[in-house]
């Protein structure tokens, strides 16, 4: 898939066929998040993997939005590790642009997925940091359930020209 088309055509994907991720896909999606860019390319992430059920259906109690999970092959955590950082504050910025990538590789390789927020939240980074024995260090921004696709949204137009300001506001 062409990168072009794959930003345009990716949806969020929340229901999932009941099939295992090969790992060399896993393997894809990581390395995608990683060639992300980030401040003085401190790459500043971190990522967890769950891959258990027992464990994915659990998310929804830490992230109510994430009901989801329950049923997807794999879920990535994105963490920011501050310990990393070179540009105090850039770690969002950093790790919201591996989210991307692993959002554009899932889609790109015939998988879907769906970026459910932690950070800034602080009830959601607690009970995730509790959950998963994170050090305080380590901020989780993001909760993507990936899996095969069993629904096929609609693509939509999404450019707005009033959203254009040219020089000045």
């Amino acid at each position: 898939m062409e990168a072009l088309e794959a930003i345009f055509t990716r949806r969020s994907i929340r229901q999932y066929e009941n099939k295992k991720i090969p790992d060399e896909l896993v393997q894809k999606i990581l390395a995608a998040g990683m060639s992300a860019p980030s401040a003085g390319n401190e790459q500043p992430w971190q990522f967890i993997l769950l891959s258990e059920k027992s464990i994915l259906q659990e998310m929804h109690k830490l992230n109510p939005y994430a009901v989801m999970a329950k049923d997807a092959s794999l879920a990535i955590i994105v963490c920011g590790d501050l310990s990393l950082e070179k540009h105090e504050g850039f770690w969002v910025e950093d790790c919201a642009a591996a989210a991307q990538n692993i959002l554009l590789a899932v889609h790109a390789l015939g998988l879907g997925a769906v970026w459910t927020g932690i950070y800034p939240r602080q009830d959601r980074v607690e009970a995730f940091r509790n959950f998963f024995k994170m050090p305080e260090h380590v901020i989780p921004l993001a909760l993507i359930p990936i899996g095969y696709p069993a629904q096929k949204p609609v693509t939509q137009e999404r450019f707005r020209q009033d959203r254009i300001h040219t020089n000045k506001w």
